[in-house]
């Protein structure tokens, strides 16, 4: 594709050299380019493409895109903008022919439920006949075929280039979920979007956001973008949803508890091994079972629900999809065992989705419940001392650890995190740094009829120190784990003495 035409969009302030240049793909990162690549050099959260430019041009590229002035004595074609992450996102979209035109295309954003959303949609829509795909925190998949996430949302070449993919391979429906930060970033700039879902909105990120107004604003943004709109979907009992719904200038289907509610949930039970509830929607009503539990589920479920009519689903190929969906990777999944109680890993990280884990958690009436959970480094550290108290609350025996500590010493963010505990005057808990110990701890601990509850990496498979990043997955741990304590067991091994 030719320079000139992969401009046609973008707010170009000067070109300097030739706009006929053939195009052979684009690139963000220096390490990537190959020849006839267009180079697109924009400033990141921790290096600035700019300084990687002598490699980007040494590897072959034919243009480069910058909001800066081209540096004296550089011989290559030059491309000034206004912004140059919508230049990225725009040119991407134009080389790859629009690829979001082909799909309806389903964008999910919100602090929590994303995940959980994006799979029972994509259930409802394989229950209906179609052939979707999903773009999200645990993987990329369409087809059979899975891509290990980097991210939650891609940037922008990585998307256009997936969708692409998708809908050249027969694709129906894109799902996707997108992050506050790729909105910020502007990475879904280019893609438009029949419909645009609103989970709820609580304390995350504000490390980058600093405000709860200026993390709302981000999430805003996928509202308003260039959209194929069909409906804008959102979670009414939400305060931020509320202010949402109060600034959409289009047609809005709300979901919730409340009466005024168009997609509401009616004679619900939450308590047991599965869900049952009711809902009403104008023109009708529906009855579902799901194996997915707690009261945030249901909000999940009334979220994809929404949507699903929005897209002209029938009711029949609902209920089937969400009856269908046993368990999400890393969402209340459960791992099996014969020892007489329960292991479930959940990616919970904040102080609510802890509270909505363990209050569902409660709602199976475990004989106790023991908790390990750590929290992030270089992350809000705001959040440590909350998800404290909320684990001192719901919990009866807590073993703080260590989860991605990053840069920060996992001792200092332990400590942050227990100052929850003290603040409840709480003294059930105790803390192992190393994660594997800490959940070979609280295995050895449960006794039967407990529930053991590993909370805040969910489905990844890797941990982050400040020097290295190691594989490590809660699930394979907790289950060679309890392997071994079956084999044990078998043994004539004792059961061991309760925690406490």
């Amino acid at each position: 594709m030719k320079l000139r035409e992969l401009l046609a969009e973008i707010r170009v302030v000067n070109l300097s050299g030739q706009a006929d240049l053939e195009i052979s793909g684009i690139a963000y990162f220096s390490s990537l380019v190959e020849p006839g690549n267009l180079f697109v050099a924009i400033r990141g959260l921790k290096a600035d493409g700019h300084d990687f430019l002598p490699e980007a041009i040494m590897r072959g590229a034919a243009a480069v895109i910058s909001e800066r002035q081209k540096p004296e004595g550089l011989d290559i074609t030059w491309v000034k903008v206004t912004d140059a992450r919508e230049a990225l996102a725009l040119t991407s979209a134009a080389f790859y022919g629009y690829p979001a035109l082909k799909l309806k295309t389903i964008g999910i954003t919100g602090t929590k439920g994303k995940t959980t959303v994006s799979y029972m949609l994509e259930a409802i829509l394989q229950a209906a006949g179609f052939n979707p795909g999903v773009i999200g925190t645990v993987d990329y998949r369409w087809n059979q075929q899975r891509l290990t996430a980097a991210r939650t949302t891609p940037e922008a070449p990585d998307i256009q280039k997936i969708l692409k993919q998708m809908a050249d391979s027969g694709v129906t429906h894109c799902i996707l979920e997108v992050s506050s930060h790729s909105l910020e970033l502007k990475r879904v700039l280019g893609i438009g979007f029949d419909l645009a879902i609103f989970t709820n909105l609580s304390g995350e990120h504000l490390d980058y956001h600093q405000t709860m107004e200026n993390y709302f604003e981000a999430k805003k943004k996928l509202f308003f973008l260039n959209h194929k709109r069909q409906a804008s979907i959102v979670n009414i009992d939400d305060v931020w949803g509320q202010k949402l719904i109060s600034e959409l200038p289009m047609r809005t289907v709300t979901f919730g508890f409340r009466p005024e509610a168009l997609v509401r949930a009616e004679n619900f039970d939450l308590e047991g091994q599965e869900m049952k509830a009711q809902v009403s929607y104008p023109g009708g009503k529906l009855n579902f079972r799901t194996k997915l539990i707690g009261r945030h589920n249901l909000y999940n479920c009334l979220a994809a629900i929404s949507a699903a009519l929005a897209l002209s689903v029938s009711p029949q190929a609902i209920v089937k999809g969400i009856g269908q969906l046993q368990s999400i990777p890393g969402r209340l999944e459960f791992v099996p065992n014969s020892l007489g109680f329960s292991i479930v890993v959940d990616y919970a990280h904040t102080d609510n989705a802890l509270d909505n884990l363990l209050q569902a958690v409660r709602s199976l009436k475990p004989a106790r419940i023991i908790l390990i959970f750590g929290c992030g480094g270089d992350r809000d550290r705001s959040k440590r001392s909350r998800m404290g108290e909320v684990a001192a609350r719901l919990a009866d025996w807590t073993i703080i650890t260590s989860d991605n500590p990053r840069s920060e010493e996992p001792e200092k963010i332990i400590q942050d995190i227990e100052q929850g505990f003290l603040k409840t005057d709480s003294r059930n808990y105790e803390q192992i740094i190393d994660r594997r110990l800490a959940i070979q701890k609280a295995l050895t601990l449960a006794t039967a009829g407990d529930m053991v509850v590993i909370a805040g990496k969910g489905h990844e498979t890797y941990q982050i120190f400040k020097d290295k990043t190691l594989p490590f997955s809660d699930y394979e741990t907790a289950l060679e784990i309890t392997k071994s304590l079956e084999e044990k067991k078998q043994n004539g091994f004792p059961d061991p003495q309760p925690a406490g």
